[in-house]
């Protein structure tokens, strides 16, 4: 297959920007979609920010991060992507949505486009069915924040062929990052280990076994991890979470993988964490409670 030249990311959030900037960064061309005008803004500012800041600490030359600046294009338009020879998605973790996406950007992309999920769990070979091109389907899960973090986890589904694999791997050690490979089950390789670790955090905050602060010290001075388990869920966003655990949980059917009751409860709550401002900790100033009207 021919160097990848232009991609299509779809969903500017977090992974979608990070994504977008380093395949800007090297020297691939970019369409970044999200029918909200206002997170394109957002996304916008924030890749300009990164690469300033990059700049500014000696990691990326001016003339690198200018051109990077030049080849990122924002759109609301899918049609957009017609051009682009690997299209990866960066939406939200549902597997309805998603397959309603693959389904669209199939008709869209051209006939040799690869189509790449950045789903941290969700089956590739389910997405893949939405599409008429499964052989071109595969996922290309990057780790959060994108442009600090090495790795790339690549899932081939059932019908996944070899020259797409190739590809994607080309193109990732292209964005400077190392691969891992995986077969299509729950959870991967990565949130397979890393999400049980996180619910049992949960449980051992749910039956008192010791506070929030001790849990999160005791892993990260007792195992060298740089972020405490419950801190690190807040980080990636309760909800995130909770949607992976549901996924081990339906699709190995071992009760190991039972979400905890408190990390349910949370996101009930819509305590979803660092992104919402609250979830196991608080950050900033803590959200307003609205107290009702007092009854006449």
């Amino acid at each position: 297959m021919a160097e990848t030249k232009a991609i299509g990311v779809v969903g500017s959030g977090q992974m979608g920007s990070g994504i977008a900037q380093i395949a800007a960064v090297a020297g691939v061309d970019v369409w970044l979609h999200d029918s909200d005008a206002q997170a394109l803004r957002r996304a916008k500012n924030s890749i300009s920010s990164s690469l300033q800041r990059l700049i500014a600490k000696g990691h990326l030359s001016k003339e690198v991060g200018s051109d990077a600046l030049r080849r990122l294009r924002f759109t609301s338009n899918l049609e957009d992507f017609r051009s682009a020879d690997v299209i990866i998605e960066a939406i939200v973790e549902s597997e309805d949505v998603k397959k309603k996406l693959f389904s669209q950007l199939d008709r869209i992309a051209k006939a040799s486009a690869i189509l790449a999920s950045n789903t941290s769990s969700i089956s590739i070979t389910r997405l893949a069915s939405a599409t008429m091109r499964p052989y071109q389907v595969i996922g290309m899960h990057f780790m959060n924040p994108v442009p600090t973090m090495k790795l790339v986890e690549i899932i081939r589904g059932a019908d996944t062929s070899d020259e797409t694999f190739v590809a994607v791997k080309t193109l990732s050690e292209r964005l400077g990052k190392t691969v891992i490979c995986s077969q299509d089950y729950p959870g991967f390789i990565i949130n397979r280990i890393l999400m049980p670790m996180i619910n049992e955090a949960f449980f051992t905050l749910y039956t008192g076994v010791a506070t929030k602060e001790d849990i999160d010290a005791g892993m990260k001075l007792g195992t060298n991890q740089p972020m405490g388990p419950l801190e690190l869920a807040d980080f990636i966003g309760l909800d995130v979470c909770l949607s992976i655990m549901k996924v081990l949980y339906a699709g190995l059917g071992d009760s190991k993988y039972a979400p905890c009751p408190l990390l349910v409860q949370y996101v009930d709550a819509g305590r979803l964490g660092k992104k919402r401002g609250i979830g196991v900790y608080t950050y900033g100033k803590p959200p307003e409670v609205v107290k009702p009207s007092p009854r006449l």
